[in-house]
């Protein structure tokens, strides 16, 4: 008869897989904290540049964070709660199945628990944590638990087996009810935990079995179950390099408007000591202020990532700002060079606008 008990309270030597998985989430933790991730709260921009999931990003040849959003959390409670899951099923799951099947359990149900959260919610919210993962090393044991039954003290099967689909039936209806939770992940982890669980059985104790039967049923489903899933991943809406080049292209904007601005303010006043003539106030102001606000116009239009991008509407509103300016800009040289002063001081009023900066906010992708 086989006792597990014991190895539920291994050391952290006898599980070093799940020891060295603990210290990893709180390192990378500690990361995005540190770089401006929240210590409570998020608001996922931290994440999702270190490599959180999101269908925009993960889609666009990025498909390695299905491995990293493992490791990102979205405050420490979160973390906390994935940290004491990890600890308390870990080690008993390492212990049965050993390290290697273990590790492999573990990174593949996780990647494949980010893979159906991607068919769900891909477009939608950003996403990550190692629950997933968390929850494959459930349904890698249930599966262990039945498959040993007969090995087992009985009434530690029960306890165990009950415990375990308790916690994961409560989690996953927690998950349909609070907000923020990827209930896909959870159940994408689980099935894959289970499936895994099954193909990488091995005898546990004289007079257990692994039939090959199950093994190739387990492995059939698995890939029908991957197959399935990568031919429902959503288009995404738009590309996250694209986007990320919109947001270059706006702060690049905002930073040659205060220096376009600087420099049409230093030329009108050297105008007002008349250091200038008319005409070379006009040459001055549309090789300055004309011609740059047309280039960092044309530079923002060929950064456009298309309209479903957060940043369309802020580099939409943007160009029309400067393009704007420039027209005021040339109406400006215009009127001085005809010494039209109606003209002039039309000009004059409308360059006194506010900062486009209220024009450049962009909202940030949800959890």
């Amino acid at each position: 008869m086989i006792y597990l008990t014991d190895l539920m309270r291994s050391r952290p030597r006898d599980a070093p897989v799940t020891s060295l998985l603990l210290v990893l989430n709180v390192v990378v933790f500690l990361a995005t904290a540190v770089y401006g991730g929240g210590w409570w709260h998020s608001n996922v921009a931290v994440q999702l540049a270190l490599g959180a999931n999101f269908g925009p990003a993960t889609q666009d040849g990025q498909w390695w964070r299905l491995f990293t959003a493992m490791f990102m959390h979205f405050g420490v409670v979160h973390l906390a709660l994935n940290a004491w899951a990890l600890w308390d099923v870990g080690r008993l799951v390492e212990r049965v199945y050993g390290r290697l099947r273990f590790t492999a359990i573990y990174v593949l149900s996780g990647m494949a628990g980010n893979l159906l959260s991607l068919v769900v919610q891909g477009n939608q919210a950003v996403s990550g944590g190692a629950s997933g993962a968390i929850f494959s090393l459930y349904g890698a044991l249930l599966v262990f638990l039945w498959r040993e039954r007969q090995q087992v003290d009985r009434g530690e099967f029960r306890w165990l087996f009950g415990a375990a689909s308790v916690f994961a039936l409560v989690m996953l209806g927690m998950g349909l009810v609070i907000p923020g939770i990827d209930n896909a992940a959870h159940a994408g982890g689980l099935a894959a935990g289970a499936l895994l669980g099954t193909l990488l059985a091995q005898p546990w104790a004289q007079g257990s079995s692994c039939s090959p039967r199950s093994r190739w049923s387990a492995a059939g489903l698995l890939a029908l179950a991957l197959a399935v899933l990568i031919a429902r991943i959503p288009p995404p809406l738009y590309r996250f390099g694209e986007e990320l080049k919109a947001r270059d292209a706006v702060r690049q904007f905002l930073q040659d408007d205060q220096r376009i601005s600087q420099n049409w303010a230093t030329i009108l006043e050297a105008g007002r000591q008349h250091n200038l003539s008319f005409e070379q106030l006009a040459g001055s102001i549309e090789t300055t202020v004309t011609l740059g606000y047309l280039e960092s116009f044309e530079a923002m239009r060929a950064a456009h990532p298309g309209s479903a991008a957060p940043s369309a509407k802020a580099l939409d509103a943007l160009q029309i700002y400067a393009i704007s300016r420039a027209a005021i800009a040339s109406d400006l040289a215009d009127g001085l060079r005809t010494n039209d002063s109606q003209k002039i001081k039309d000009a004059l009023t409308q360059a006194q606008t506010k900062s486009p900066r209220n024009l450049a906010k962009t909202p940030p992708p949800q959890r």
